[in-house]
């Protein structure tokens, strides 16, 4: 199908008709694997274009189709799941698919930051991408200063006040008190820098089907595929998806340079699974919604984080205009703390105690002991992470028995 009549169809249809031709698959109606590491040159001129591409030395005429290389630069199945991925994300142009999300962060990081500039990041932010700013980049010469989730006049204060501001990374909502952050506001205070940082919001939470940063003014959307993309807590990976594919050009040479692109039997998988991508993720946002008004007034639980459930007027704001639905994600604060909270997780039948999310089923963590652990007193005080904080990722299976199994579990407290 060509690109333009490909460009007139609505986003589901082109993520199941787009990116593959099945005459350079023996016919076959879905892609296939392919495992080659090395690749035939059509000819040594094609050999001699291919590695400029790849270089960065040269740019693709359109409707070029280069020769690949090497399976660690680009493959088949990792071409497809790029063209594939992009009508996902609402005023996406291109993609690039990685071995884990904190591959895709930490290839964005290097793509756009040098020494002596500043990134200045939303907190609390998976714990991850906190220690890579803050141990690895740091000691060369990366400035990272971080702004509290959801206090937009520190964050126009943090961009217009730092030094050489190279990126603004947002995770909203944060990860794991569900604060949003104002990604329109926040990339209106970026455009008065020169020149403009690259704004990165880390979309694995409500995206792609619920939060669209791409059409509020960010230039990048970082995922990690492992969760609500691929869906079934079986394997890892990670995107990087842009409105501008001068941004991914930049990053497909870093990409080539570190190793990191996704595989080709995880790209197969996790291309089969785009197409529910919005079915799965709407089943869990509908059970977490009804789950979370619930629990709201257990008396076991001192607070329930949920979009939602915002009783702050600019938080309820910003999800009003930034999301479409508040998602599967839920966080819950017991009265008891760690004691509580472990006796909680300890209980639970239906809800599975294990780190990640995403998933089609229902698992549940205590971040402060594990996915944020590591943190200082005063880091977990300002991510607002407690003691009695149980993260959950609510899956697909019917919400009156995750209910009930809640509920069980907090009477066992």
């Amino acid at each position: 199908m060509s690109d333009k009549n490909s460009s007139l169809l609505r986003p589901p249809t082109q993520v199941l008709t787009r990116g593959f031709d099945p005459t350079l698959s023996v016919g076959s109606a879905r892609p296939a694997v392919f495992r080659s590491s090395t690749y035939v040159f059509s000819s040594p001129e094609a050999a001699e274009r291919a590695f400029d591409l790849m270089a960065g030395r040269a740019h693709a005429e359109p409707g070029e189709v280069p020769d690949l290389v090497y399976s660690r630069f680009n493959h088949p199945n990792a071409e497809i799941l790029e063209d594939q991925i992009v009508p996902l994300e609402t005023g996406a142009h291109a993609a690039l698919v990685f071995n884990s999300g904190m591959a895709a962060i930490m290839t964005a990081l290097f793509a756009f930051a040098k020494p002596g500039d500043t990134i200045v990041y939303t907190v609390p932010i998976y714990g991850g991408t906190q220690h890579l700013i803050q141990d690895f980049l740091e000691p060369l010469g990366i400035h990272g200063v971080p702004v509290v989730a959801g206090h937009s006049g520190d964050m126009d204060e943090a961009i217009r006040s730092s030094k050489n501001v190279s990126i603004i990374l947002i995770e909203t909502p944060a990860n794991p008190t569900i604060i949003m952050t104002d990604i329109r506001r926040a990339a209106d205070s970026a455009a008065h820098l020169d020149p403009k940082p690259v704004i990165m919001v880390d979309n694995t939470l409500l995206g792609p089907a619920f939060q669209h940063p791409l059409v509020l003014g960010a230039d990048l959307c970082l995922y990690s595929a492992t969760k609500y993309l691929a869906g079934f807590s079986d394997m890892i990976g990670g995107v990087a998806i842009a409105s501008d594919p001068a941004l991914i050009r930049k990053m497909r040479s870093k990409r080539s340079l570190f190793g990191n692109i996704l595989q080709p039997d995880e790209c197969w998988i996790l291309d089969s699974r785009l197409p529910t991508v919005s079915l799965r993720m709407n089943r869990s946002s509908k059970n977490a919604e009804r789950i979370a008004q619930r629990l709201a007034t257990h008396p076991k639980i001192a607070k329930v984080f949920y979009p939602s459930l915002f009783s702050d007027p600019e938080q309820a704001r910003i999800a009003r205009e930034q999301c479409d639905f508040p998602g599967g994600m839920l966080s819950i604060d017991l009265r008891g703390g760690k004691q509580a909270a472990f006796e909680f997780l300890r209980n639970l039948r239906l809800g599975r105690n294990a780190v990640s999310l995403g998933g089609v089923e229902t698992l549940a963590c205590h971040p402060k002991s594990t996915t944020h652990s590591g943190f200082t007193e005063e880091e977990f005080r300002q991510a607002g992470v407690t003691d009695g904080l149980v993260r959950i990722s609510v899956g697909i299976e019917d919400w009156r028995d995750l209910l009930a199994d809640f509920e069980q579990a907090l009477e066992a407290v």
